[in-house]
């Protein structure tokens, strides 16, 4: 059928008397006569070639054909209507599903965030933070920020920083650090990665010490622990920078250890869209700052 052709009017009284199950209901929606709906339909069968609703002496009721039509002419209708409501001030208003690591999206994202909504206005960002396990697919999501090397099956990968791991810790632990090896006497607050504590002291020169005591899934949870005095905690510090400045938490050693950066990641098979294109482009632009 020619899209010039749809009988928009027709569907329209169709969809509203499927949905009332009376004519009379439907015309006062659409704030036309109970005959002016009749006659739609009845156009709207002709076309067809098949009866839509069954009349009954009590009203009416849908036939398989009309049950089929239904949800197909609904769906097109809600989501016209839904497209027209992101219409404001005469730009269309794009949604951008983004999910962040926890670590990223308190430690940068979060004090920047209002600079992309002043410079994009029309784009409305949904933020859903996890703990770096992602399913772009599943969660619905258009971009996700992520920390690792870059390489997940099947998904594009921008690099938006290096994030090198480095101890943090309260001033009163700092106080009792003096070398790598009196980390040996505190307690190594650690992540689900099980390698990284072994990779610093590997880069220091110094033994290993047994790691035990609490796992984390995130680096702020780390690191608040370690502002309380209850350990070391071997987290990106660029995360942490007010933290650092206020000296909530201080750095007793300078070395630091690459065990991946944060990148902005999307589905090979995803079309970008303009809002994704705008936020990537923002996103590189404030990471180079």
């Amino acid at each position: 059928m020619d899209r010039a052709q749809l009988p928009l009017n027709a569907l329209r009284a169709f969809e509203a008397a499927a949905r009332h199950l009376n004519f009379t209901r439907a015309a006062a929606e659409l704030c036309v006569s109970q005959g002016a709906v009749s006659h739609q339909v009845a156009q709207l069968e002709r076309r067809l070639g098949t009866p839509l609703f069954r009349r009954l002496p009590r009203g009416i009721a849908l036939t398989d054909e009309g049950h089929a039509l239904v949800p197909v002419v609904a769906e097109a209708f809600d989501r016209i209507g839904g497209t027209l409501e992101r219409f404001t001030g005469g730009h269309l208003r794009e949604v951008l599903t983004l999910g962040v690591v926890g670590t990223f999206a308190v430690g940068w994202l979060l004090e920047r965030i209002d600079d992309f909504s002043r410079l994009h206005p029309h784009i409305d960002l949904r933020v859903l933070t996890n703990n770096n396990r992602v399913d772009l697919a599943g969660e619905g999501l258009d971009l996700a920020i992520r920390f690792g090397d870059g390489a997940w099956h099947g998904t594009h990968a921008d690099l938006i920083m290096d994030a090198p791991l480095t101890p943090l810790c309260a001033p009163t632990v700092a106080a009792r650090l003096n070398q790598p090896e009196d980390l040996g006497r505190e307690s190594l607050l650690r992540s689900y990665r099980a390698d990284e504590w072994p990779r610093w002291f590997a880069a220091a020169g110094v033994r290993c010490p047994a790691l035990r005591g609490a796992v984390f899934d995130s680096s702020p949870l780390m690191a608040a622990a370690a502002i309380l005095g209850r350990g070391v905690a071997l987290v990106p510090a660029a995360m942490f920078e007010q933290d650092l400045q206020t000296e909530r938490l201080v750095r007793p050693f300078p070395i630091e250890i690459q065990c991946g950066g944060y990148w902005l990641t999307r589905l090979m098979s995803r079309t970008d869209t303009p809002a994704m294109a705008a936020f990537r482009d923002w996103l590189k632009g404030a990471a180079s700052v």
